[in-house]
Parts: C-alpha cells; sequence; structure tokens
C-alpha cells in the first residue's frame, strides 16, 4: 500500500474513533463468511459501523489518543472494530447476543473503549453489554415524568368511584 494511501486510511480510521461513542475490538478469526456476514448485518442493524483494520494503522491512528497505551496490548492477530455512533452499549450488546447463538462460539472480544476509558473484554460482555440503551433509559425517563400526573389523577377520580362504589353497596343491600 503506498504512503499516500496509507495515510488516507489513518485519517479515516481517526475520524470514526473521534466521533464513537463506544468501540469494541473483536478477533474473528474461526468464523465463517456466512456468520461474519450475519454479524455485519446486525451491526447495521443496530446503527454500528464495524471494520477490519490493519492493527499499525489503528495504532498510528491513536498514537495521540489518551488510549494509545492500553490498545497496543489489545492489537494483536485479526481485528474488526465495531463503532458506536450514538447509543455506547449498542455494539456490546449484537456481540453479546451473536455469541450467546451456536454461529458466534468462534468472535472474541478483545478489548473496548468509551468516553476516554479501556474496557478489558470482560468489562465489555459483563458491564458494557447490559447497560441499558439509548431508548430504554428514554423509556424509563419518560415512565418516571409520568408517574406523578398518574398518581395525581388517580386521587381526583377516588372520590367519585368510592361514591360509585357505596351507591352499587347500597343497591345490592336493598
Amino acid at each position: 500500500m503506498e504512503r499516500g494511501a496509507k495515510t488516507e486510511q489513518i485519517g479515516q480510521i481517526r475520524a470514526r474513533f473521534d466521533k464513537m461513542t463506544a468501540a469494541v475490538f473483536l478477533d474473528y478469526k474461526g468464523m465463517t463468511v456466512e456468520n461474519a456476514t450475519k454479524l455485519r448485518t446486525e451491526f447495521r442493524k443496530a446503527g454500528v459501523e464495524y471494520k477490519v483494520c490493519k492493527n499499525t494503522l489503528v495504532k498510528q491512528a491513536l498514537k495521540d489518543t489518551v488510549y494509545s497505551k492500553h490498545v497496543g496490548q489489545s492489537l494483536r492477530g485479526m481485528t474488526g472494530i465495531a463503532w458506536s455512533y450514538e447509543d455506547p452499549s449498542a455494539a456490546a450488546k449484537v456481540v453479546k447476543a451473536f455469541k450467546k447463538d451456536a454461529q458466534g462460539d468462534k468472535l472474541t472480544v478483545k478489548a473496548g473503549l468509551i468516553d476516554g476509558s479501556f474496557l478489558d473484554a470482560n468489562a465489555v460482555e459483563n458491564q458494557l453489554a447490559t447497560m441499558p440503551g439509548k431508548n430504554e433509559l428514554r423509556a424509563t425517563l419518560l415512565a418516571t415524568l409520568q408517574a406523578p400526573l398518574q398518581q395525581f389523577v388517580a386521587l381526583l377520580q377516588a372520590p367519585a368511584q368510592n361514591f360509585v362504589y357505596l351507591l352499587s353497596a347500597k343497591e345490592k343491600k336493598e
């Protein structure tokens, strides 16, 4: 590969790391083409960008960042990188779900990056993958905001409802 092409690829990789919220480094050694295609499809559905990159180019792209000293240890062998741009846990959740299926037995997590922090393989699979996603957090926030209003409406309806129960009991008694 020519020097200009390498520089361009390093710039593209660096741009992905600059705009990401999280990244997961994967070892796909031993996976069939069919399984790799399924994995890429799952990543696309989740809004995750996946690319196989040369380790030396990734090291060059991350040379002047906070990740540089940690990532070097993880970049050995074949490396695929899954970048999440909106939901930090999206890539980790896809990997965990894919590994749970019989088809993902060859896929292994090398490491992960999130908000300036380096995560080892166990942290990616056990912590990052179990974090609530963006939509789950929105639903939780919405439920929290609606709860007081629902209780207020129930409180306003209680006297009328109790009066109806009283009339019903009186009718049954007679």
